[in-house]
Parts: structure tokens; sequence; C-alpha cells
């Protein structure tokens, strides 16, 4: 009696990567979903980067190079799709993991590898891609301007979030108005409102290490804990301690 063998149709992979910068490797004919299960990570293409925070997981299509950096200790638990499955629509995007399908997608990583032709995995698979679909999309998205100018000063922004503007524009050789210009075109943001979610994202990682709103605002270039919190609340609709909880 034959019994007919399947390559997997979704594998899983649990690491904790110490703090440091890594390419993903890229293996034709595979999506990504990638979760945070502990610490912070930034999820870097050539157009834009993601901070994914715990609780959140990042969706990396077929053919998507992106580097992996973290500046303290990340657990990842990865699930990689057969791209023949389309288990999410096209294009990278982050989602927020609720607690059900947090548990499924755990124990799914767990699980794996998974054959789709298998009654019990076909089970498994199509209830979490339901789950998946289902959950909301959570903005940790910045976009990085093109225009050499701008991007020189995107790099000088990230490396100093208290920097003042004006004075980032001198020191690339631009006016404050050609860098507005630059990053409204390039990003869809205002130049002010690139450095408040550059600002915010960044400090996600000190947030998810232990450290605290106040030491976190300042370090984020905010003057006082409460304009940190405002600011925080504006970009991504709650408080830190909430949105982290």
């Amino acid at each position: 009696m034959s019994s007919e063998r399947h390559e997997p149709s979704v594998r899983g992979y649990a690491v904790t990567h110490p703090p440091g910068r890594a390419e993903l490797p890229i293996e034709p004919g595979w999506d990504q979903l990638l979760y945070t299960a502990s610490g912070t990570m930034t999820v870097s293409t050539a157009v834009g980067s993601w901070t994914v925070p715990p609780r959140r997981a990042l969706w990396v299509p077929d053919g998507a190079p992106v580097t992996v950096g973290n500046r303290f200790r990340v657990g990842v638990r990865s699930l990689y799709f057969a791209a023949a499955l389309r288990a999410l629509p096209p294009g990278p995007r982050a989602i927020e993991v609720t607690g059900f399908v947090r548990e499924l997608l755990l124990h799914t990583v767990r699980a794996c590898p998974l054959d789709a032709a298998a009654r019990v995995d076909h089970a498994l698979l199509t209830v979490l891609l339901d789950q998946l679909h289902r959950l909301p999309a959570a903005p940790l998205w910045l976009p990085l301007p093109t225009e050499p100018r701008a991007a020189d000063a995107a790099r000088l922004i990230a490396a100093d979030p208290a920097a003042d503007l004006t004075r980032v524009a001198r020191a690339i050789g631009a006016s404050r108005r050609t860098l507005e210009r630059a990053f409204a075109a390039d990003t869809g943001l205002t130049l002010g409102a690139w450095r408040r979610r550059s600002r915010i994202l960044g400090a996600l990682e000190l947030l998810a290490a232990g450290t605290s709103v106040t030491e976190t605002a300042l370090a984020a270039g905010y003057s006082t804990p409460s304009a940190f919190v405002t600011a925080f609340r504006a970009e991504l609709g709650r408080t830190p301690r909430d949105f982290l909880r």
C-alpha cells in the first residue's frame, strides 16, 4: 500500500534574535508572517520600514527582500506559507494579533510543518487563515523619502529626534520649504508628521524593553512625558501603556 507524500504547505520557525541586524533569507515561492512574541523589531525595505512591537505581526509576500534590526533581544515566531495558498492579500502589511489568534498562531508554529492535503492540517490552516483575514491593520509603517537630500534629512532626524528641522535642512544644503515639498511628494506626510511618526515608532523598542515613559520621552526628543503621551496617542490611537498591554 503506497502513501503519497506532499511538500509542506506551511512551515514554522521560532527564534530569539540578539541585538543587531540581519537580512531575512529569501526563498522563492514562500510568503512570510513574522510575529513578535517579545521585544520589538524593525523590518526595513528599500522604501520604508515597519516597527513591530509585541503582539503584532508583519506579512511579507513572496519575493520581498527585508532586513530585520533590533536594539534589544526579540523573540520572533515565523510562519512560511506556500505562495500558491494566497494566504493573505498581496503587499506587505502589519496586523494586530488578538488573544485567540495569538494562541492559534503560536500553536500553528509548534504544529508545523503542515500539509494542506491532510485533513487535520487543512482544518487548522482554514481556521488560521480565516482569522488572519479578520485582523485589523496596525499603523506601524514609516515610508522613506527617495529624494537624496530628503533621505539624508530622514537619517539625521532618526539619529537625533530632537534636532531642529530648520538646522537639519541647512545641514544637508536645502531650505525647509524644499524638504517639506520632498517629504510630502515621497511619503505623503509633512516633514513634521514624518518626524513624529519616526519618533513614536522608534520609541516602541524602548517601551517594550521596559524603559519608563519618562526616559523614553526624553530619548524620543520630547521635553515632557505628557507631550510624548499626547503625540503617541495621536499617532497610534492609544497611550503607550494601552498599546503595549
